[in-house]
């Protein structure tokens, strides 16, 4: 071996400035270079905006993509800081858009995180080849310009200003990005799911890159969960032997809330959506206790009804779900993921919590209606035996 080759000192480390970094490596901070990195770079946009009208302090959040090849989000709330950031030696709008992980408002059960893992709005800022910012306050409209992460121009008084709010758009950097198109489903997706989550937020999302088929949707649904299981369903279901059980219970032991809401109906399958904190999971302990809950209640109702013999086994969590359809929801003070990408709930406590709640209310529910109820046991049982 050579000596060149075994031959290793300070040379060798590479000392990357500014947003070099995250430039270089994008998909450590947004995922990926391809459509999804895209749509996560306008959630982290969307963030702030999203959370300061559950805070109440605003009405609605607007999404347009432009014409440009840009992403313009706007909403009317109270407008970020323009005065100075204490410790930071500029402005809190310049703040928040060029250094990392700066943001605004406390992690909890009243905020989302709706990106990839809450890398924040400079990040998109440095992927971005251009970004515009607009803030009204106090009757003034203030401006500011970046490009690739850093600022273009000062921040600058540019008027006067009816109403409060702040409005971002960017362009995606075509040097970073193989393809800078955004999915509109996509993002209608998930800003749906939010929508549903979360009763007093209103999202609006415009498609305006080809005049000829401009497109827009209004997503606000006063249901809640019950409005998410119905769309679930799509209305696909030919009967529904039960009505939808919606409740909602807060519960000190896991310091947080849970709304749920589900039913069984005559669709093949199952459709449970789970969350935490408004963030999709693939599993978790909210996730398993909810069908335990389930199994422990239809179990139980089978033998005191005879349709369980005492020589048949428990109906396991894993036979509940032909016909299903479910949206589990916990929001914590001090949530507790599994992995880098937070896809599993992993407070333990959560697990009885929940289900104990949905074994309470399904029990209520099939001793107050006994002739559906059987229609529902019947169908679970008869599909746990055939398989």
């Amino acid at each position: 071996m050579s000596e060149e080759a075994i031959r290793y000192d300070a040379s060798h480390i590479q000392v990357l400035e500014g947003w070099e970094a995250v430039r270089k490596r994008p998909g450590m901070y947004v995922g990926s270079t391809s459509e999804r990195g895209l749509r996560q770079m306008v959630f982290e946009i969307a963030d702030r905006a999203v959370n300061d009208v559950l805070a109440g302090r605003g009405a609605s959040v607007d999404i347009t993509l432009t014409p440009d090849g840009g992403v313009c989000v706007a909403d009317d709330g109270p407008g970020v800081p323009i005065d100075e950031t204490e410790g930071a030696g500029g402005p809190g709008l310049e703040t928040l858009l060029t250094q990392m992980q700066a943001g605004l408002g406390t992690e909890g059960r009243h905020d989302v995180t709706l990106g990839f893992c809450g890398a924040g709005p400079a990040i998109v800022n440095a992927l971005s080849r251009r970004m515009t910012a607009e803030v009204r306050r106090e009757g003034v409209r203030w401006a500011q310009e970046y490009a690739r992460g850093v600022a273009a121009t000062p921040l600058t008084e540019a008027g006067m200003a009816t109403g409060s709010g702040t409005t971002i758009a960017f362009w995606p950097d075509a040097e970073i990005f193989g393809s800078v198109e955004f999915s509109f489903d996509g993002l209608e997706e998930r800003f749906r799911e939010l929508a549903f989550l979360n009763q007093g937020l209103e999202i609006s999302l415009t498609d305006l890159r080809r005049p000829d088929d401009s497109r827009s949707v209004r997503l606000r649904f006063p249901g809640g969960t019950r409005d998410f299981v119905d769309f679930l369903d799509d209305h696909t279901a030919t009967s529904a032997p039960m009505d939808t059980i919606v409740f909602e219970r807060e519960d000190p032991r896991m310091a947080g809330v849970m709304e749920v809401a589900f039913r069984w109906c005559s669709c093949h399958g199952e459709r449970v959506r789970s969350f935490a904190n408004s963030r999709p999971t693939v599993g978790g302990t909210h996730a398993v206790g909810f069908r335990n809950g389930m199994a422990a209640a239809v179990t139980a109702y089978a033998r005191e009804q005879g349709v369980l013999t005492p020589m048949d086994p428990d109906i396991g969590a894993d036979r509940i779900g032909e016909g299903l359809t479910a949206v589990v929801s916990v929001k914590l003070d001090r949530p507790e993921f599994e992995g880098s990408t937070r896809g599993v709930l992993g407070n333990s406590e959560v697990h009885d919590c929940v289900g104990q709640a949905v074994q309470d209310h399904l029990d209520r529910w099939l001793k107050e209606d006994p002739e559906r109820a059987a229609a529902v046991i019947d169908q679970i049982v008869q599909g746990a035996r055939r398989d």
